[in-house]
């Protein structure tokens, strides 16, 4: 076995420099040899969990560093050390003397500070210490988004205890970290390994309905990409064309978000049209010809097309979005990007490496970093940096045309408290567009608003359920300082029950909150408390019932509200609390609440409720 990882080790650090050696002098590869074999001496005798040499991880890292984000020769050295000061006995000053004070700051970075006592968690210090080193360089931070990487590859040696604490700093941290720096492909890798070890069996659900369903319509997407191939050839338009089907993680946040089941959700995939870099012609009029000759062809899906060429997304992402109607009858959504554009989105901030490039980004960490630095808090403090890191950004305008970016699903409220604390405390109503609106409206990209305040107006309890960003929470945080949240033994933001993946955290005074593994307060503690993990078996009690609520959707028909019923109490002896329904052009849709011993009680109740005649859709949805 020795022999077969020391055959892995020399296969994967010479494809590692044979790679590379184009991009680097000669001199500059004796000094990248040189790391390496420093950091495999300095690791001669250390093994990782899965019983491999651990010179393998450090390989791997430096290989993140220089084949997929094609970062400089100081980078890829400290890939290669970022773990010996903190696992060996060498010290920061060997490091200097041996590879100089670049080299040493990156690891220095990397290396987890071993203290006495820390200020806010190990974890959260740790946090900050990276990204106070982005006031420098922003190396530091690729090369901990690359070891986190390659940790999240192989995750499958560890605890289930250890997987969930890794997996929720991921998808809590450093996915938004990724994202920031606008390296797509990074997030979304972190983001489904990290959904993978959390909710193994959501995961696998979802990924085997995308596999069945990327069946189903490859001949359909097939002929649709060759007709347009074959549109933009008889332009003389060059290009290439290629599907790209999204990941588990991003279809499971948009069932949750929209309410709905795996079939109801759309956008699985975009067809991408890529076309080659012409300093002739700008990438903006090019992606416009190309729109022009397919709308000409295709019909387009009214209000569809996003411009992110002119108004890049707040990490650098640019592209040209539009919605096409195929012969199937579905609305197929299309990117068209240049090759830079492409390379971009791969690379985010590594991507250009100028002067002016680099400072650009670190001035948006720098912007968000003095706005929260002073705060000792450590859930709102990370949570300040996740807003600000997390997802898609709209612009949105004062009415004086003044942008103002705000994350996805902002609102009112958020725009308010970005402009001035006092208008966000007074905020009693909006003009969004000229229409007059609450203040909890949800903001779309491009609005123009205007808040309406009043001295005799003051935050309500639930407008924290309603702002998203960092300003707006603080303030309304401090504002409700001296007001106590009540404890649960269940959280009591998604009501676990049994049947549920869950996660248990043993509170200070010894009680254990349940969260389902999918929770965002579950993720976030993991990410700051993951040694007060423990493992919890909820099992069902015949003696006790759990209020759920269910989302209903069909063809209204006569005694179809009496049929649900029916079903709900006589045919599943089951309490019902509440039912609100509406019906609109004979679609009914109705929110039923009652009480379940466990998940199983609640699929035999959706089961039964989907089999009624007229039912197209049944799916559980958070009581709020």
């Amino acid at each position: 076995m020795e022999d077969i990882y020391q055959q892995q080790v020399e296969s994967s650090v010479n494809q590692l420099f044979a790679n590379i050696e184009k991009r680097f002098s000669s001199r500059e590869m004796s000094k990248i040899r040189k790391g390496y074999e420093f950091a495999q001496k300095a690791h001669i005798e250390q093994k990782r969990k899965s019983g491999e040499p651990y010179i393998i991880h450090p390989i791997a890292v430096a290989r993140i560093i220089a084949e997929e984000l094609e970062l400089d020769c100081d980078a890829i050295i400290a890939a290669f050390l970022h773990d010996v000061v903190e696992d060996t006995d060498y010290t920061i000053d060997d490091i200097r003397r041996e590879f100089g004070n670049g080299v040493a700051f990156l690891v220095n970075v990397v290396t987890k500070q071993k203290k006495e006592e820390y200020v806010h968690s190990k974890q959260v210090d740790n946090y900050q210490q990276m990204l106070s080193s982005v006031q420098y360089d922003i190396r530091a931070l690729l090369i901990k988004l690359a070891d986190r990487l390659h940790n999240m590859r192989t995750l499958s040696s560890m605890r289930p205890d250890k997987q969930m604490k890794i997996a929720g700093e991921t998808d809590y941290f450093y996915a938004p970290l990724a994202n920031r720096l606008g390296l797509y492909h990074v997030k979304t890798e972190l983001e489904n390994l990290s959904f993978q070890y959390r909710c193994p069996r959501e995961y696998a659900f979802i990924e085997e309905q995308l596999s069945e369903e990327r069946r189903k319509i490859e001949n359909n997407i097939a002929n649709f990409i060759s007709k347009i191939d074959r549109t933009l050839a008889e332009q003389n338009i060059q290009v290439r064309t290629e599907i790209r089907y999204r990941k588990p993680y991003s279809i499971w946040r948009k069932m949750q978000s929209k309410g709905r089941d795996f079939h109801h959700v759309d956008g699985k995939h975009y067809i991408r049209i890529i076309y080659p870099d012409d300093t002739q012609q700008s990438e903006k009029n090019t992606s416009l010809r190309i729109y022009s000759v397919l709308t000409d062809a295709f019909n387009e899906s009214p209000g569809s097309v996003s411009n992110y060429i002119n108004a890049p997304k707040e990490n650098g992402y640019q592209s040209f979005h539009v919605k096409l109607l195929s012969e199937q009858g579905t609305w197929e959504e299309i990117h068209i990007s240049s090759e830079r554009m492409v390379r971009n989105s791969r690379l985010g901030c590594a991507a250009e490496r100028t002067e002016n490039n680099v400072e650009s980004w670190l001035q948006k960490f720098r912007s968000v970093l003095k706005d929260i630095k002073h705060h000792t808090h450590e859930i709102e403090y990370m949570d300040g940096i996740t807003s600000s890191f997390y997802n898609d950004d709209i612009k949105v305008y004062t009415p004086k045309g003044k942008g103002i970016i705000l994350p996805k699903n902002a609102t009112a409220l958020d725009f308010a408290y970005e402009v001035h604390s006092r208008i966000g405390e007074h905020a009693q109503y909006a003009r969004i567009n000229g229409k007059l609106l609450s203040v909890k409206t949800t903001l779309r990209r491009g609005d123009v608003i205007e808040i309406g305040t009043n001295e005799n107006v003051h935050p309500q309890p639930d407008w924290l359920n309603y702002v998203s960003t960092y300003k707006a929470k603080r303030n309304l945080r401090i504002y409700f300082a001296n007001q106590r949240l009540l404890e649960y033994n269940r959280c009591p933001k998604c009501h676990p029950i049994p049947g549920d993946e869950v996660i248990g955290f043993k509170e200070h005074d010894g009680s254990i909150t349940l969260h389902k593994r999918n929770c965002h307060t579950a993720v976030q503690h993991a990410a700051h408390y993951g040694d007060s993990i423990i493992a919890v078996d909820f099992k069902e009690d015949p003696d006790f019932l759990y209020p759920v609520r269910i989302r209903v959707r069909g063809v209204d028909r006569y005694h179809l509200l009496s049929d649900l019923i029916e079903c709900i109490t006589e045919e599943l002896h089951l309490s019902m609390k509440e039912l609100a329904t509406e019906t609109v052009d004979y679609i009914a849709a109705c929110t039923i609440d009652f009480a379940v011993h466990s998940v199983a009680e609640l699929q035999t109740a959706i089961d039964n409720i989907s089999a009624i005649d007229g039912i197209d859709e049944v799916s559980r949805i958070d009581i709020e």
